[in-house]
């Protein structure tokens, strides 16, 4: 199985997520299920049928996709754990160098705007809060990098360069 990089705190947001869908998704399908059982004959009972569909058990409704959701997004977030090369960005020592888990600040030379990225796991990434994927084209033109270096990426526009202003691990 090949290893797929995650920071410390991606790793705690899935574990995080995880225990949410067994704790509370998984124990709200049973406790309907259960509920479904004391209002009596269950052949005819509207609930069991709802709550049944929500465990999977009748194919093709739209609590069985719901259900399937849960029991899908434990299976996924228990294999990505598994996989998962967890990286401390606080503990690199990469020389100054841009490595997965960094924090960069770049210049954007035509318009000198400045942005800072860090640069994450595919299922961090949240370009809202600064957080850009590893397999992102500015990612990759970064990655080896150093600060005064400038990386050019291709953009929709054309060729954007960027320098590289500072590089920190946190």
């Amino acid at each position: 199985m090949a290893t797929v990089p995650l920071t410390r705190r991606g790793a705690e947001l899935l574990k995080s997520e995880l225990q949410r869908l067994k704790t509370v998704d998984r124990h709200a399908v049973i406790q309907a299920i259960s509920e479904a059982r004391g209002q009596g004959d269950l052949s005819e009972n509207a609930e069991y049928e709802a709550a049944k569909d929500k465990l999977a058990l009748d194919l093709g409704d739209a609590a069985f996709d719901e259900a399937l959701l849960v029991l899908g997004g434990i299976a996924e977030i228990e294999s990505k754990l598994a996989a998962a090369q967890i990286i401390d960005p606080a503990k690199l020592d990469a020389d100054g160098k841009v490595v997965f888990g960094a924090t960069v600040e770049l210049e954007d030379e035509a318009s000198g705007q400045k942005v800072t990225y860090q640069i994450v796991g595919d299922d961090e990434a949240d370009l809202k809060q600064g957080l850009i994927s590893i397999s992102s084209p500015i990612a990759r033109a970064l990655i080896g990098k150093e600060s005064g270096d400038v990386a050019e990426v291709q953009a929709p526009g054309g060729i954007k360069s960027y320098e590289i202003v500072g590089v920190r691990y946190q």
